[in-house]
């Protein structure tokens, strides 16, 4: 069965991506599975500079899912090209360098630090655990905008806008995000949520609110792109608390050219395994020879 796929010209050997942030730079990952098995790799968000993220407690369980303020926690995009970026093209996998900015102008500064070192870019203007930058950019379709224009500038790879479901239209971002030049969008990142320890009556976070994810907002992710995969014309990555096989066929069906997976590699390391295993079982059983056969065929 050919799983291929084309992602904004980037040809992948299959549509399943690890998700950034979920992921590390696949280091320990590859103690506990052979990381070839995705198709690609989105690294942990990078800053400028080192950064040292939110205080702890920052990750907290609840039902369906999971609240996280880990805060752009990373070493910095000049360790990342020196210290882990060398491992990860070891391996048969295409990567994709998750970049984050306190500001527009960091964006494009680290666009020109990793040079075309990567396959393709994401721009994350959606973290929702940061106080400059993040989901406060993701927002304004106009700061979208600006932002995507001003990394297509600089980049020399595809690149990709991970977007915010923290709004009121995800068609009007993911439009800006097309019309400033993205070759393809992400979405979504985590939902803002809450949750109190009835003991303590404090919060479970110290940053009290945090970004939620996990089969929770899986509902959500699917409205979410079924709406982009009607209004604009480049590829889409989805996820959002996809967990098994079927959550990954829905994702597909709702326009997904890839699925990221993200709060189950937290559960389950051999999910991808698992998840790739009943895609090609799906596509055998119903007499589908690729994804794109897949992609969008929602019967109305």
């Amino acid at each position: 069965m050919n799983l291929k796929v084309n992602l904004a010209g980037v040809e992948l050997k299959n549509p399943i991506i690890a998700a950034s942030g979920t992921f590390g730079f696949g280091k320990e990952f590859s103690k506990l599975i052979d990381i070839n098995q995705f198709g690609a790799i989105s690294t942990k968000g990078l800053t400028l500079k080192p950064h040292k993220g939110n205080p702890s407690p920052r990750i907290a369980e609840v039902y369906g899912g999971i609240i996280n303020s880990i805060g752009l926690e990373n070493p910095g995009i000049e360790h990342f090209i020196e210290n882990e970026l060398p491992f990860l093209k070891q391996h048969d996998i295409k990567i994709i360098a998750n970049i984050n900015g306190f500001t527009k102008e960091e964006f494009y500064e680290i666009t020109k630090l990793i040079d075309d070192s990567v396959d393709l870019i994401e721009v994350n203007i959606s973290c929702p655990n940061v106080k400059n930058g993040g989901m406060s950019f993701g927002t304004d379709p106009n700061m979208v905008y600006d932002i995507i224009k001003l990394v297509k500038k600089a980049a020399k790879v595809p690149v990709i806008a991970k977007l915010s479901p923290n709004v009121t239209s995800i068609v009007d971002i993911a439009k800006s995000a097309q019309s400033a030049g993205a070759d393809a969008i992400s979405l979504i990142n985590t939902l803002r949520a809450m949750a109190i320890d009835i003991k303590t009556r404090k919060p479970h976070i110290k940053q009290i609110i945090g970004g939620l994810s996990g089969p929770c907002v899986k509902p959500i992710a699917i409205r979410m792109i079924y709406e982009c995969f009607n209004n604009i014309n480049i590829p889409i990555i989805g996820m959002g608390g996809i967990m098994n096989y079927k959550d990954a066929i829905e994702f597909f069906l709702a326009g997904s050219t890839c699925i990221s997976l993200g709060t189950v590699n937290f559960i389950n390391p051999n999910a991808i395994l698992e998840i790739k295993n009943g895609i090609i079982k799906y596509l055998s059983d119903n007499n589908f020879t690729s994804i794109y056969e897949l992609r969008g065929n929602i019967i109305i």
